[in-house]
């Protein structure tokens, strides 16, 4: 059965060998390679695909927080997260992504944290993995 693609191409992975591929990003161009883990055969010497499903979450999440601050008139910029992926087995999967959430020392409104709470269980990339995957994400306010 054939589909008829109606966006265009995301992105192009070309297997390298050794357990490694290598992935661009079609419209800018930016390569980036991907590694099994150690514990699965691989060098671990880049992202592994499930550290990239990981990060993805993390990334997303504050991407749409930071998309809510500009539009709610405040700053997020400077936000450093710590992402941290559990393995689970049988079958193998990622079991639980926890996204710690170091904010800037800014004085937030209860308003502010509210809006960057709500945004984070708004973002796509969560709404599209499995519900049996764990998403525990740890919001962290200098004040």
């Amino acid at each position: 059965m054939y589909h008829k693609i109606l966006s265009m191409e995301t992105s192009r992975v070309t297997y390298t060998g050794d357990l490694r591929a290598q992935a661009m990003h079609i419209k800018s161009g930016q390569v980036f390679i991907t590694d099994a883990p150690t514990d699965n055969q691989g060098k671990g010497e880049a992202f592994s695909p499930t550290d990239l499903l990981a990060t993805s979450l993390g990334a997303c999440a504050i991407t749409v927080v930071g998309i809510a601050a500009r539009t709610h008139g405040f700053n997020v910029d400077g936000t450093v997260l710590k992402i941290t992926k559990i393995m689970a087995s049988e079958p193998r999967r990622v079991g639980e992504v926890i996204v710690e959430m170091d904010f800037p020392a800014v004085k937030y409104s209860e308003k502010e944290k509210s809006i960057i709470r709500h945004t984070i269980n708004t973002c796509p990339v969560s709404q599209s993995l499995n519900q049996n995957l764990k998403q525990t994400f740890i919001l962290n306010f200098s004040d």
